[in-house]
């Protein structure tokens, strides 16, 4: 093998057998170029152990000065990605946001956490904002709907699969409630309960998935206050949660101690225009700010 001194020193030095390497210069020399890059080919390894905190990494090969990790794309990851990817360059999307003041609704939360029949499930405001969507969905039907580009129509479903994204050691995951529309509250708490259960235990399946209508992701649970959620692929609308603050706040002429939220509702501008975007989320605000408002949507 044709090689300078230089170059053959620097083999030595990096513990390369120059017979490995392939040679790129005139002649067939070898370079130090490609001393160097048969080294870092060489010096790859798979990741074998990793800390218990860093699990994503356990997939990946390690560069040779151990500063980065290489982890190839698939199963979970990969399919949000491409989700996400077409949504967001499909769907025109538009987001309102709203600040609301939830102190009914966690006084609603306190009450069912001592109800009898709520005590096998687990009772949060997400319920709450769960069943407010529910009833938004049925003042404004338009909303529940996907567009079918190759067909040039409009879907409007007649039901409604409730997607909550959640958050596993797997990637997101955007479980649905099938037929949510006819659960109660104590029903809907049973389905969240078990859909998350589900998730954590990455035992999510691609039926559970399919044929969501819109969505709800809970960003109060990271401490985040509003977000501009991407639309889940095939849904016109998607509700963010945030997390739910004491603060103080105007209420009837004076300034008091309030639980706050705020909401954001991200559409496709395709299937709902300003209006019903602004008419939808409003209508949710205002179960949660007064759950009431339930008895007579209902």
């Amino acid at each position: 093998m044709l090689a300078k001194p230089p170059v053959r020193k620097l083999a030595k030095d990096l513990g390369v057998d120059l017979a490995g390497v392939h040679a790129s210069g005139p002649g067939g020399i070898v370079t130090r170029e490609d001393v160097v890059a048969h080294a870092e080919r060489s010096s790859v390894q798979k990741l074998t152990s990793y800390p218990d905190d860093e699990p994503w990494l356990a997939s990946g090969v390690v560069s040779p000065d151990g500063r980065r990790t290489r982890v190839p794309v698939r199963s979970v990851r990969k399919r949000t990605a491409e989700a996400m990817v077409a949504s967001a360059f499909t769907a025109p999307h538009v987001t309102v946001l709203h600040t609301v003041d939830v102190t009914k609704s966690m006084t609603l939360v306190a009450k069912l956490k001592e109800d009898r029949d709520f005590t096998d499930v687990k009772v949060t405001p997400l319920l709450i904002a769960a069943k407010a969507v529910l009833l938004a969905v049925k003042r404004h039907p338009q909303i529940n709907a996907s567009w079918d580009d190759a067909a040039q129509e409009i879907i409007y479903k007649h039901y409604v699969n409730l997607g909550i994204a959640a958050a596993t050691p797997r990637g997101l995951v955007v479980p649905n409630i099938k037929d949510a529309h006819t659960l109660d509250l104590l029903g809907i708490a049973k389905a969240l309960a078990g859909l998350t259960a589900t998730a954590r235990a990455g035992r999510t399946s691609v039926t559970d998935m399919s044929d969501g209508t819109i969505t709800i992701t809970n960003l109060g649970v990271f401490g985040i206050d509003t977000g501009t959620p991407i639309l889940n692929p095939g849904e016109a609308g998607i509700l963010a949660f945030g997390a739910i603050r004491k603060q103080p706040w105007v209420h009837k002429g004076k300034v008091k101690p309030r639980w706050v939220t705020q909401l954001s509702f991200s559409f496709d501008h395709r299937l709902a225009d300003g209006e019903l975007g602004a008419r939808f989320l409003s209508d949710v605000a205002r179960v949660l700010e007064e759950p009431a408002h339930g008895l007579v949507w209902s």
